[in-house]
């Protein structure tokens, strides 16, 4: 009897693992809602191919090669793994679980780079890496942690249960290579006019809404990262336990230090606090207890917080989803907790104490050198590999997109696709204000001389108020808005718009079918004088905005029959002047 109930219990914990794979595939999703809802709306259909392409090209070069760097027989003393073909060449006798199981892990990793590299990344330069890191780079560090018997790290007792230094930390890692040479976005480092320093500016995102949600798919989703590889019941529950504590007190610590920090509960950072306590409790799920998880899960907490604004401020990094600090920062940490609050009396994977003890519950610092020397090795592993790599990409095919294509959004230049928001009006992008865009014009254009028009400065005989109406590109606002102050207009009214001229936008194609035209984002400027000069405001604002290139703008002037200012009842010119 006892044979059969074991025989039971072992087919159960191996479709519980099948189904711990679907939901670690369906993390991809989570992570396309969250790097899409943390970045502009221009740029949300190019993070979504890139989360199915990373799972897609991983797929393939897996099969060609990695896993058989991962899980084959070891070599070279236990640092590679002898590939082999035996997917093709022996199925019957494969292990399809284990195949698909390191498969959706791989695809996890990739991934992670996707938000530290948002909006100004080659959609092609991008697969090239997508691959590399699927055939190579994961599957030999991963094979030394979980490819069993004679594999260097998994010999010599390094404990990663699933993940926080081989997947979380390599990402991580990679993500802050990758953005560092790829450069920031336009518009997000600026010269402070007063000191000098470079200043970080702010580019949220269109829709914490999506951010959220991505968050709580991959919180769902982590249950079957971190649990899937259980094989008892009082382990499995253990897992799913710490798995809950570390996010949830990690969400609320870094809660209270941006309430405390900027005066009021950062919801974004919040977010991140959540995804960096479940990474952060990722390596140690299976080994720490309720207290452990709890300690690490506030460590997590401050740490992403402090992480995000370290790499922002003064590195200098640009990682438009805190990407660095949530897998880079708490992988790490994650990995060397393990040596820090591993408790022995925890369950193991036959129900029994698993008899790993961390620093602070009596296991001295013998585990926790371990877990040091494993972090330095992969740490290391990944630096230097991955820089080869992004180094290649750039001298051979270049990373990053052109600063027109950047402005303009990778959806309309990298896929053709006008907006993922077909019918929704995107919103200008306040990072561009006040940037130089000279450099912009198609490669040829003439470039005309900068006009220089006579300025009429008389006003004109009687009172004549005037709508002088400004169609523009986003990218002039700055530009427009300085000039017309300084002739004295003290008041404008801007919108956010779509329209196209005589080119009817840019040819774009959408599942195959032509688009007739393409709406293009501009500002409309309104300005009423009555005091200024109509010439001088109309050759000022030409003056702004002239470049010589077809899309410089139109200025239409109305004629206005009367004004009223509402808290004072004046009419006319005298509603129009700045009297208190």
């Amino acid at each position: 009897m006892d044979g059969v109930i074991s025989a039971v219990m072992d087919n159960v914990w191996a479709i519980w693992l099948l189904i711990g794979a679907a939901m670690v595939f369906f993390m991809q999703g989570g992570f396309a809602a969250v790097e899409s809802g943390f970045t502009r709306a221009k740029n949300a259909g190019n993070i979504t191919m890139k989360n199915l392409i990373d799972f897609c090209i991983g797929t393939v070069v897996f099969v060609l090669l990695g896993n058989g760097l991962l899980m084959g027989a070891p070599k070279l003393g236990g640092l590679i793994g002898m590939p082999n073909l035996s997917i093709f060449t022996d199925y019957q006798n494969y292990d399809f679980s284990a195949f698909v199981f390191n498969l959706v892990f791989a695809a996890t990793a990739a991934t992670i780079v996707s938000g530290a590299m948002a909006e100004r990344t080659k959609f092609i330069s991008y697969c090239i890496y997508s691959g590399i890191i699927s055939l190579v780079i994961y599957p030999i560090e991963a094979g030394w942690v979980w490819g069993g018997e004679g594999h260097f790290l998994a010999d010599r007792g390094y404990l990663d249960f699933a993940g926080s230094s081989a997947i979380h930390m390599v990402g991580g890692i990679t993500g802050f290579i990758g953005a560092a040479l790829v450069g920031p976005r336009i518009g997000k480092y600026v010269q402070d006019k007063k000191t000098g320093k470079k200043v970080a500016k702010a580019i949220p995102g269109h829709s914490l809404t999506l951010g959220a949600l991505g968050c709580f798919i991959l919180w769902f989703a982590w249950y079957g990262f971190n649990g899937a590889a259980a094989t008892d019941v009082r382990q499995f529950g253990s897992i799913l336990l710490t798995t809950t504590i570390a996010p949830a007190i990690a969400t609320v610590t870094a809660m209270i230090v941006t309430w405390v920090k900027y005066g009021k509960p950062d919801v974004s950072m919040s977010l991140n606090g959540s995804l960096a306590g479940l990474v952060a409790i990722t390596a140690g799920c299976a080994y720490v207890d309720a207290a452990g998880s709890a300690v690490i899960g506030i460590v997590a907490g401050v740490l992403v917080v402090v992480a995000v604004e370290f790499v922002d401020k003064v590195l200098h990094v640009d990682d438009p989803v805190g990407a660095v600090a949530v897998h880079g920062f708490n992988g790490m940490f994650g990995a060397l907790a393990v040596g820090l609050f591993a408790n022995p009396n925890v369950p193991g994977a036959d129900g029994n104490p698993s008899g790993v003890a961390g620093l602070f519950y009596g296991g001295g610092f013998k585990q926790l050198g371990i877990q040091v020397m494993g972090v330095a090795m992969i740490a290391g592993w990944t630096a230097v590999t991955m820089t080869i790599v992004f180094l290649l990409i750039k001298k051979i095919i270049g990373l990053r997109v052109t600063k027109q294509e950047e402005i303009d959004g990778l959806d309309i230049h990298e896929h053709n696709l006008p907006s993922a928001y077909a019918d929704w009006l995107p919103a200008v992008d306040q990072s561009l204000i006040g940037v130089d865009l000279s450099d912009t014009l198609p490669a040829g254009a003439k470039v005309a001389e900068k006009i220089s028009v006579p300025v009429v400065n008389t006003a004109p005989e009687g009172v004549k108020i005037t709508n002088v109406t400004v169609l523009t590109n986003q990218s002039k606002f700055e530009d427009l808005k300085m000039a017309v102050e300084e002739i004295g207009i003290t008041g404008v009214t801007v919108t956010n718009v779509l329209g196209y001229g005589m080119q009817k936008g840019n040819p774009a194609v959408y599942r195959g079918a032509k688009l007739e035209s393409s709406l293009r984002p501009k500002i409309k400027m309104e300005i009423v004088v009555s005091k200024v000069p109509v010439p001088l405001l109309v050759n000022t604002v030409r003056q702004a905005l002239y470049t010589g290139q077809i899309g410089d703008g139109k200025i239409f002037l109305y004629g206005v029959e009367n004004v009223v200012k509402v808290r004072t009842g004046e009419e006319g010119y005298d509603a129009l002047q700045d009297n208190p």
